[in-house]
């Protein structure tokens, strides 16, 4: 919430909040709208279902939770529908895919609802099942999480559905690639019909299978395209080197060296590989930690806390990093593994020059995914500046750490909830694959 955006001309206190709400919005220092939040705030705030194409960090966050908590607050609670006895009544949804994103939501929500007496709970797997049952069970009016933890609780009778009055879900198309439609349909078929509640839809694309689940569970939901919410890719210095599966370790260490690595993100393609490059960065001097999966949700945190703040300098992740977290000033971006599709691509680079900042995207196109780079380069629509390394560039005196040892096959240490679903894994598989629902 505190990084500089692009601003346009409509003043947030224009356009009819609740003064509650613009108590909370001054004491942020906001004063004008992003382009998302002019094209968005003012139809959600009059009603109309919005399907937003919007990236993170473009202030989407913000327009879903204004629009969400000025209808709480000018709108009385039906009284139509009675909860279970003990369980919570929600008067609004907020979906999100990963535990990090619902994290940033929920933190966001306080800032922006701080005079407004409503009370939030965010939700998620990996951590707190007790405390966030509880909590839950106490009464909720804003009710933000992952799918998995809130489909547990549901089916406990926790809580009820039947007085949603606002639905978000946030990140879309993302909720696609880890397989977690099912669950958000099973959750949007226990709300009141579409036309009885406010519904808000926002994805990096609004592809075809995005807008039919928005047309699907939302009322005439109005398209809104925002250019200037895209990745600009040309706006971001691109290379790529091209070099061997054995010297990719050394030529990566070497330009390391040559950069101030004061907050950069390396993206490979497996949680191994991450360990690996971590573990080598750290017998090398450099500083370095890894956000993959099935880090556990404390740590994740802290990691990611440590990142922000500049006291982590190099953080290696798989793509669980690449989209829905809020990381300002990035100043690199390396693709230790060139990605297999090319959408991530421009994920993982569009972490860097943020709100018109300057970044650095640096790609190695080694034996095993240089097959990636022409699709890679069709779909941003140029040719990646590509460089042969020079030999300086290459470390020459880097030191190779002890392996790490594997853990034994047959399942995680420990046993019981591994998955950070809130011990929902185990029992619902459904034939999905397991490793694509690490992120809940």
């Amino acid at each position: 919430m505190t990084e500089k955006r692009l601003l346009t001309d409509t003043r947030i206190d224009s356009l009819g909040l609740h003064e509650n709400l613009l108590r909370g919005v001054a004491e942020l220092g906001f004063t004008n709208c992003t382009p998302i939040q002019a094209d968005t705030l003012p139809r959600a705030l009059r009603g109309e279902d919005v399907a937003g194409q919007a990236q993170t960090g473009t202030g989407k966050s913000a327009a879903f939770l204004l629009a969400t908590m000025n209808r709480l607050l000018t709108a009385a609670p039906d009284p139509s529908e009675r909860a279970p006895e003990g369980a919570s009544q929600p008067r609004a949804l907020i979906l999100a895919p990963t535990r990090e994103l619902a994290i940033q939501i929920h933190k966001d929500a306080e800032g922006l609802g701080k005079y407004s007496g409503l009370r939030m709970l965010v939700c998620y797997g990996g951590a707190g099942y007790e405390s966030q049952r509880q909590a839950l069970e106490e009464g909720v009016d804003l009710l933000i999480g992952t799918p998995g933890r809130l489909i547990d609780y549901w089916k406990q009778k926790v809580y009820t559905l039947k007085a949603i009055e606002v639905a978000v879900l946030d990140e879309a198309d993302r909720m696609f690639d880890l397989g977690f439609i099912d669950d958000i349909r099973f959750l949007f078929k226990r709300m009141p019909p579409p036309g009885n509640r406010l519904n808000m839809l926002f994805s990096a694309t609004l592809s075809h299978r995005v807008m039919e689940l928005a047309y699907e569970h939302m009322n005439d939901p109005q398209l809104i395209k925002t250019d200037s919410d895209s990745v600009d890719v040309k706006a971001i210095r691109q290379k790529v080197y091209h070099v061997s599966n054995d010297d990719k370790m050394p030529l990566f260490l070497g330009l390391l060296r040559r950069i101030d690595p004061r907050r950069t993100l390396v993206f490979v393609n497996t949680k191994r590989e991450a360990e690996r490059i971590e573990d080598t960065l750290n017998a090398n001097g450099l500083q370095a930690a890894t956000l993959s999966g099935d880090v556990p949700q404390k740590k994740r945190m802290s990691l990611l806390e440590d990142f922000k703040s500049g006291e982590l300098p190099i953080l290696v992740a798989t793509d669980v990093a690449a989209r829905g977290l809020h990381i300002p000033d990035v100043t690199h971006v390396f693709n230790y593994d060139l990605p297999q599709d090319a959408e991530d691509y421009v994920h993982r680079i569009g972490r860097t020059a943020r709100a018109g900042a300057e970044g650095d995207a640096i790609s190695l196109a080694c034996e095993t995914y240089v097959y990636s780079l022409p699709d890679i380069e069709s779909y941003v629509g140029h040719k990646i500046e590509a460089e042969m390394p020079t030999a300086d560039e290459y470390a020459d005196d880097w030191i190779r750490p002890k392996p790490r040892p594997r853990r034994p096959r047959g399942g995680r240490p420990g046993g019981g909830r591994g998955r950070g679903d809130g011990g929902r894994g185990n029992r619902r598989s459904r034939g999905r694959g397991r490793g694509q629902r690490s992120g809940n």
